[in-house]
């Protein structure tokens, strides 16, 4: 999440709204027919291992009807030859902040911070929200914003007033005081304290109260900062931050509730309280240990490792002041090794890529990492279809293309197999049966 966003009270969010409804009209997804055929050369359906050829989807208002090549056309069916392309279910981000993006300076990040309005964060927000769907993110959980931007960017979306992924939102991240979900690195007088309406918390009642603080409010996940991060001024980037109490308590409230719980975490020691406790992901977790990594295996915890924030960093770190910095390194240097002994445990991985710390629509870079450190592209792209949607709780309704599901579907060039960049070159997108994006047939190759 943005660390140096100036602490500010809960807004109504309704005035913000009317105002990205002026902005983003015109930004309205195509008309689609009603029954629409898309085919194209081959289909992944987000769960086999191997591709389907040819390709062919049959949408029916919002949902698939049929997947395959023995599909029948419907009469009077829309069909859509997408020429030398692969069909795939919508990707999904499962840790963005949609609501920002850093400038890759400090003190840029900070002053802005400070200068926007919540109305001008909001407007930022839904470009940033078009830009990440036509990249071919359908869905995102988005793992911490201020004032319940998310929240009601959410909303617009769900009802169609704004195009933009699917969005699991989890309002305030939740931390310990001084933590790396609260401010920090300015005077110590100029903003006053955050309390459990903005994440921060202490002791188990303390924590119970944040989750349904933020549940309150709209949440659909918790996310709390189980370690010190990097981002952030005044913590150590790997030590614990809440005690196996307090842990235990958010979790325990969380899943009471039916919320999924995310854990921020580089650090082992924390990592193993979190999933001791009942955590459903790790994120990031630079420097877990094989101890870690084989108690995530053993209870089924997700990693979300995001190599896009890290790769990000790099070589812009002399903007950042050095204990920032040095923390970076540390994190850059630690999370490839983890992400290979990760990969030879067999821990579940999901696709999450840090989206804000480097600039929303480049979430696909993920991919190339993850097969640059050992994983198998067929399974880079599970991580962010199928494995995905089990660790966000939606695989009834999307993942992976069959019939009954919602149609989010999206079509690279070639064959990401055979070269997973290809899912950087997104030219079709569809979600919930609306066409997003649609570029023509299969570009040509770089």
């Amino acid at each position: 999440m943005n660390p140096f966003s100036a602490r500010r009270p809960l807004l109504a969010l309704a005035a913000t709204i009317t105002l990205v409804l002026a902005v983003a009209a015109p930004m309205a997804a195509q008309e689609t027919p009603a029954v629409t055929v898309l085919k194209a050369a081959r289909l992944f359906d987000g769960s086999s291992d191997t591709l389907v050829t040819p390709g062919m989807i049959v949408v029916e208002g919002n949902k698939i009807t049929a997947v395959g090549p023995e599909s029948v056309v419907p009469e009077g069916a829309t069909v859509i030859d997408l020429g030398d392309a692969t069909l795939c279910p919508g990707f999904m981000d499962a840790h963005t902040h949609v609501t920002f993006e850093s400038t890759g300076d400090y003190k840029s990040n900070m002053v802005e911070g400070l200068q926007r309005e919540i109305s001008e964060q909001t407007v930022h927000a839904v470009v940033y929200a078009r830009t990440t769907v036509e990249a071919g993110f359908t869905t995102v959980r988005n793992v911490g914003s201020n004032d319940y931007i998310d929240i009601g960017l959410r909303n617009a979306i769900a009802r169609g007033l704004v195009p933009g992924p699917r969005i699991l939102a989890a309002g305030y991240g939740l931390g310990s005081v001084g933590g790396h979900a609260d401010l920090s690195g300015v005077r110590h007088d100029l903003f006053p304290q955050a309390d459990y309406h903005q994440g921060i918390a202490t002791g188990g009642t303390g924590f119970r109260e944040a989750v349904r603080y933020q549940v309150k409010n709209g949440a659909d996940v918790i996310k709390f900062c189980a370690s010190g991060g990097v981002l952030s001024y005044a913590d150590e980037v790997d030590t614990p931050q809440l005690t196996l109490e307090e842990m235990t308590a958010l979790i325990d409230e969380a899943h009471r509730l039916r919320k999924k719980v995310a854990a921020h975490c580089h650090g082992d020691e924390a990592a193993k309280d979190a999933v001791h406790a009942g955590v459903d992901s790790i994120e990031h977790g630079s420097f877990l240990s094989d101890d870690a990594l084989r108690m995530m295996k053993e209870r089924g915890t997700f990693l979300v490792p995001t190599l896009m924030a890290g790769h990000s960093l790099e070589g812009q770190l002399e903007k950042w002041p050095p204990p920032i910095a040095a923390k970076a390194r540390a994190a850059i240097d630690g999370v490839g090794d983890m992400f290979k002994r990760a990969l030879s445990i067999r821990v579940k991985i999901g696709f999450g890529t840090d989206a804000g710390v480097f600039p929303h629509g480049q979430n696909a870079g993920e991919f190339a990492l993850m097969v640059g450190l050992g994983m198998k592209p067929v399974d880079a792209l599970r991580s962010a279809t199928s494995w995905n949607a089990e660790l966000l709780g939606i695989a009834d309704e999307v993942g992976t293309l069959g019939e009954g599901k919602l149609a989010d579907i999206v079509a690279v060039p070639g064959d990401p197999l055979a070269d997973i960049t290809a899912t950087e070159r997104v030219f079709f997108v569809m979600r919930e049966g609306a066409i997003l994006r649609h570029d023509g047939r299969s570009p040509e190759r770089p």
